[in-house]
């Protein structure tokens, strides 16, 4: 599973809870300085770069309201919104590629690693999270299923760009959301993007099967 910047930052602040050192600080400067000491202690290996650490305002608030402290519903909103601006629809209007090469996507979980080849496409793992058809029998379960994801839901053009507007910036729909962000930070091309949404969404996919 890929770490997002959200969860180095808590896992940094967890560590200086654990070693005593932040029992006295507030929260917002125990933040700080354990994004300062992985900044001091990781390197940028290969396309694995330090600055993953910063954080957006979203994955800031993220951090703040996580651990059972409720994130405000009015700052989800307005963090929502501010995502949903954010998103980048095909300039060509089409949302659908291939559900065959989104297949492959899907399945796919390499990418973004140091250890992985930039120059080779990056994939979704979706399955890591999410139940897609029947043929998988081996699948994640933080995500809710997406099985007959448009036949429940309908094949129009609202569901087409809610669904790629989700795979392009999920938290732009759902503040801090733990699904990767996947046009947002870059993972999927936007080919890529359309080939799974078109997985979703095709009444020929073994999704809505």
């Amino acid at each position: 599973m890929k770490i997002n910047t959200t969860q180095w930052v808590l896992l940094g602040v967890a560590a200086m809870l654990a070693a005593g050192c932040a029992t006295s600080m507030h929260p917002d400067e125990a933040r700080t300085k354990a994004a300062a000491m992985m900044k001091a202690s990781f390197k940028d290996r290969g396309q694995a770069k330090v600055t993953r650490i910063d954080q957006d305002d979203m994955q800031k608030n993220c951090s703040i309201y996580s651990g059972g402290n409720v994130m405000p519903k009015d700052l989800a909103a307005r963090l929502e919104k501010a995502q949903q601006a954010l998103i980048k629809y095909p300039a060509d209007g089409k949302l659908l590629g291939d559900w065959k090469a989104g297949e492959r996507v899907a399945q796919a979980g390499v990418g973004m690693q140091f250890s992985d080849n930039p120059k080779n496409p990056a994939g979704g793992n979706c399955y890591a999270c999410h139940q897609m058809t029947k043929a998988e029998l081996s699948y994640g379960t933080i995500g809710p299923s997406l099985y007959n994801f448009a036949k429940l839901r309908g094949y129009g053009p609202d569901i087409q760009r809610y669904a790629y507007g989700k795979v392009y910036n999920s938290q732009a729909f759902s503040a801090c959301s733990s699904m990767p962000r996947f046009g947002h930070a870059g993972i999927l091309t936007e080919q890529q993007m359309k080939d799974v949404v078109a997985l979703l969404m095709s009444p020929d996919s073994p999704v809505n099967k």
